[in-house]
């Protein structure tokens, strides 16, 4: 995917301004925050078992090399092949590899979201082979050559007449004045479309939930089913995985798995829950003839040993996302890369640096429920304070935000001095608020009133309160 993040402010301006995309974003605010709530009530020990998520994210972190060993050792053992990738290129020069090894003219893929990260779709084409987006959202994606908007649901940033639009523009040989009554028929069309790429599939690339060190195995999560039909129907399945993807045993993965679905779309499971393990064996009925993993490190084990260690402990359920209100309110597109929301903003620092990404960790409220809902207690504000820091640090932010908080810091180290400047400043805002307690304009606070209005405060300043707390004894 290109990189677009540096036009974050532009793209956060376009998005305000699209009203499909608005429509769209209030027609799906309320479905994930409800299921996910519900999901979690019918659980009663669903927090203990976050504690044992996040238990098992760092413990492996702690010790990645040797369980991403183990695993890899065992993947050889079940007649599998791993192929370590430091870098994107080395990940997409991996893939083409096996793809022309194989002879492939057409390559089936389930969603993944390392496959954007790497852009193995323009990769493969460059070089004359078909890829086939199956899953439902990123098949319409491809149509309409668009990126995903969200990490579990990628095109929830279309309307249906979008679909219908799309699907009318590119399938012409069918009858022009064919009708979709429902949802359904979008879906028979789309089905009728990729059973044929199914069956002529060469190479099927999937990506990875997890990574089990203790079998070899990977798990992919789906709803739809295509994810089985890309990596069993075709002769040679390539599962796509970073190294955090890995834990220590099947237990350990089912107790992620239990967490997972919960957080991502408020099911117990997902419909469809399928552990690989090695190749087609004698006797087996079904199974493609090869098996690889692609592992790809690419930036990551940078973040290992710093104070982003913790982002890796994700498991991409995006329920941070579902949860923001700054995400709901701009969409995915305005991240400027594969991941978004609050996740993304302090991931993508990390992989593309915060000179491309500094504005990302500053489009949060701070209103902290990232944190409150994240599945591995990932503590996503604080980590996005530190990006604000490091992009300090090294004079990524603008001038404007520089001196401010220069001058708020001088008054900082001055108590009495700063006491006084801000009861003054409290005196003057209310004057200028009047009866109405808020003010339309204020100068050098444009950004501020552009889009709405300034609240004035009411009463005394918090230590103004606080000093004659004291003094009546009530504090």
């Amino acid at each position: 995917m290109h990189i677009n993040s540096p036009k974050f402010k532009a793209n956060v301006t376009h998005a305000l301004a699209d009203t499909r995309l608005q429509k769209a974003l209030d027609f799906t605010r309320p479905s994930f925050a409800g299921r996910r709530s519900a999901a979690v009530a019918n659980l009663p020990e669903f927090e203990q078992l976050r504690d044992i998520g996040r238990d098992i994210k760092n413990h492996t972190l702690a010790h990645l090399d040797f369980y991403l060993e183990t695993w890899a050792a065992n993947v050889e053992k079940a007649g599998g092949h791993v192929h370590w990738c430091s870098t994107a290129d080395e990940a997409r020069a991996a893939v083409l590899k096996i793809c022309q090894d194989a002879g492939a003219r057409t390559v089936t893929k389930g969603k993944s979201m390392i496959s954007e990260e790497l852009g193995i779709n323009e990769h493969l084409e460059k070089h004359g082979i078909a890829p086939v987006e199956t899953d439902l959202g990123e098949y319409i994606l491809q149509i309409r050559d668009e990126g995903p908007s969200h990490i579990i649901a990628p095109a929830f940033h279309l309307n249906r007449e979008d679909w219908e639009e799309s699907f009318r523009k590119v399938h012409t040989d069918l009858p022009a004045d064919r009708v979709f009554n429902e949802r359904r028929d979008i879906l028979t069309e789309a089905r009728t479309r990729l059973r044929e790429k199914f069956l002529a599939a060469d190479v099927g690339i999937t990506g990875a939930n997890f990574l089990i060190a203790e079998t070899g195995s990977s798990v992919i999560v789906t709803n739809e089913g295509n994810g089985d039909l890309t990596q069993t129907l075709p002769k040679v399945h390539i599962a796509l995985a970073s190294i955090e993807k890995v834990v220590p045993t099947l237990e350990d993965a089912t107790s992620l798995l239990r967490l997972l679905a919960r957080s991502a779309t408020g099911q117990d499971f997902s419909v469809y829950t399928t552990f690989s393990t090695g190749g087609r064996r004698p006797g087996d009925l079904d199974g493609p003839e090869e098996y690889h993993v692609v592992l790809i490190d690419n930036g990551r084990s940078n973040m290992l040993g710093t104070e982003f260690q913790e982002m890796l402990r994700c498991i991409r359920c995006a329920a941070c996302m579902n949860h923001c209100p700054v995400y709901f309110t701009v969409g995915g597109h305005s991240y400027g890369w594969v991941y978004p929301g609050p996740m993304g903003s302090v991931l993508t620092p990390s992989l593309i640096g915060v000179d491309q990404a500094g504005h990302l960790p500053n489009a949060s409220t701070f209103c902290g429920k990232c944190e409150s809902v994240c599945p591995v207690k990932i503590p996503l504000p604080k980590l996005m304070r530190h990006w604000r820091e490091r992009e300090f640090e090294r004079h990524l932010s603008p001038q404007g935000t520089r001196s401010n908080l220069a001058i708020w810091a001088w008054f900082a180290k001055r108590p009495q001095l700063y006491r006084y400047a801000t009861g003054f400043a409290a005196r003057v805002l209310g004057w200028l608020g009047g009866n109405k307690g808020r003010v339309a304009s204020l100068p050098f606070a444009s950004g501020w009133t552009e889009g709405r209005d300034l609240p004035t405060p009411e009463g005394d300043t918090f230590f103004a309160r606080y000093a004659k707390a004291q003094r009546e004894g009530k504090a």
